[in-house]
């Protein structure tokens, strides 16, 4: 009985030892950790030229398709900016209009007895407007200019005998007295030319009308007493052609180099008052003239 009463003390320890060992492994949380290996292969591939013969190969036509239409508006006003300058430079100024001026030198045969008669200096300005034809080479250009004349000589019968001097008379036979001349005057010009524009270089040919004012002082009866000074002036128109060369050395700027010829046929002295003429009927009289100008175009280019 002893021994039996032992066993089932022992077993009854036992079990209240298991049972609190079980209750304080429920309230811990084991941490279980997994390993796993992970084995990388490289993959290598080998290549190796093939060889085709090119007639028994056919490949289809690549068509490349837009799957979305994008419009880019910088680029497309850049590319409309390049079209019309393009446009611009390949088509011709048929246009132009400017302004020149210059300075020459003009001789005539007014006094063939005056031996010391010296070719005239002066200064001209004028307008002008060029029309290009069939191409923009070949144009045509109209001018308008006015010319200032210094005096080459000065004929003065109170200072000296020229052979001017002396009394004249008019149709009704009233007297005039010669008192002075010289070739100081105004010209007015107009002028049509044809040029043609090879690089820079632009040769031309021309027609010409104008005018100038000549005067000549006599001392002309007033009251029936010589004691008036009144002029007596040019008139006509005179025709004539004209030679020269222009050369573009700036977009906007030419220079120019001309000969001009015209003759003065029929010349005279007209005065409202007198009917009066110095010269000898059917007389011819040349001018001949070199100017040397510039020309700025004030048109768009």
């Amino acid at each position: 009985m002893i021994f039996l009463k032992k066993i089932l003390f022992l077993f009854f320890i036992l079990t209240v030892t298991f049972s609190f060992a079980q209750k304080h492994k429920k309230g811990k949380v084991d941490t279980v950790y997994v390993y796993e290996k992970v084995i990388v292969y490289d993959t290598v591939y080998l290549l190796k030229q093939l060889h085709f013969k090119k007639n028994d190969l056919i490949f289809p036509e690549l068509k490349v398709q837009e799957t979305k239409f994008v419009i880019d508006i910088y680029k497309q006003e850049l590319e409309k900016q390049r079209a019309s300058r393009r446009a611009r430079l390949r088509k011709p100024v048929t246009f132009q209009y400017g302004i020149e001026g210059g300075i020459g030198f003009k001789s005539i045969n007014w006094a063939v007895q005056n031996s010391e008669s010296k070719p005239q200096f002066g200064e001209n300005l004028g307008l002008w407007a060029s029309k290009s034809f069939f191409n923009s080479q070949l144009s045509l250009l109209f001018s308008a200019n006015v010319y200032h004349w210094n005096s080459s000589f000065d004929l003065d019968a109170n200072k000296d005998d020229t052979y001017l001097n002396g009394f004249y008379f008019t149709e009704d036979n009233q007297p005039l007295l010669f008192q002075r001349f010289n070739n100081k005057h105004f010209e007015y010009a107009l002028q049509l030319k044809f040029i043609y524009e090879w690089k820079n270089i632009r040769p031309f040919a021309g027609v010409l009308a104008n005018r100038n004012t000549y005067k000549m002082q006599f001392l002309v009866p007033e009251n029936n007493i010589l004691n008036k000074q009144d002029d007596f002036k040019t008139n006509q128109t005179n025709l004539g052609f004209s030679l020269g060369l222009q050369y573009r050395v700036l977009k906007r700027i030419l220079l120019s180099a001309e000969y001009q010829q015209y003759n003065m046929k029929n010349i005279s002295l007209k005065n409202s008052d007198f009917d009066f003429e110095i010269f000898k009927s059917n007389n011819t009289f040349a001018e001949r003239k070199i100017n040397f100008g510039i020309s700025y175009i004030i048109s768009k280019l």
